[in-house]
């Protein structure tokens, strides 16, 4: 009698880590949402490159009116016309979720408060090579207030004067903050793990390097807070996670 070998599988369905960029509406006023849409990403058309986003609604749910058609509409219009590709929903009245399936979205959930952790590479598959930023940096000379947003596409950034809370410095490579950062710092946008955040005094409200962040929810380390320090990314067993450094 003879046995037939297994035939090589011809496809291979498993769970997997999509990373999703989240917009969260904080209340049930379309109007502002776009407005604000506007107001940090209006003169750069693009910005986040066709990535793959979850909407979440969960501030929205206790309430009882549902947004009407057009509503509905401008505001998956605004977002897709800074770059994002709405793909998932979260929380919502039952009248929006309803809605939302129909455009082809489907329910999801939304990252933990704290971080998110790049899944880790298959050692089975080719690896993209993200090239290094070039040398040419941004240099911003004057002090940024809230609601202000820097991005340095490609390249590194430099900023000389304070980054107050509830500003917002993004760089494709190295931010250096010359004056204290006390808003938000993302570097590494585009996947650059080598990318790091130095600033004269470390109090920022969010830190991100290739997509691990930290907010100030935990306090700082007392080694860096108020003080002179970097923040890097290290991979370990356990996975990515940033370190803050004093400089001395």
């Amino acid at each position: 009698m003879s046995v037939q070998s297994p035939l090589p599988s011809a496809i291979e369905i498993r769970h997997g880590q999509l990373p999703l960029v989240v917009a969260r509406l904080r209340g049930p006023d379309v109007d502002a949402a776009l407005a604000e849409l506007e107001r940090r990403y209006g003169d750069a058309p693009g910005f986040f490159e066709d990535e793959p986003l979850l909407l979440d609604m969960a501030d929205w749910s206790g309430t009882q009116r549902d947004p009407t058609p057009l509503e509905q509409q401008a505001l998956l219009d605004g977002l897709r016309r800074v770059g994002l590709r709405p793909l998932a929903y979260r929380g919502g009245p039952p009248g929006w979720q309803a809605a939302l399936r129909e455009r082809g979205l489907i329910e999801g959930e939304a990252p933990g408060p704290i971080g998110v952790r790049r899944p880790s590479p298959d050692p089975g598959l080719p690896q993209a090579v993200v090239p290094p930023a070039p040398a040419a940096a941004l240099v911003v000379d004057r002090p940024l207030r809230s609601g202000q947003q820097v991005y340095a596409r490609g390249r590194d950034l430099v900023v000389l004067a304070m980054v107050n809370p509830g500003a917002e410095v993004i760089a494709d490579g190295h931010i250096h903050v010359y004056a204290p950062l006390r808003g938000k710092a993302i570097a590494g946008a585009r996947g650059l793990a080598e990318a790091r955040v130095f600033a004269l005094a470390l109090e920022p409200e969010l830190v991100s390097i290739a997509g691990v962040y930290r907010t100030a929810e935990i306090p700082w380390p007392d080694a860096v807070r108020g003080k002179a320090a970097q923040v890097r990314l290290a991979s370990g067993p356990d996975g990515d996670k940033l370190l803050f450094e004093p400089l001395s």
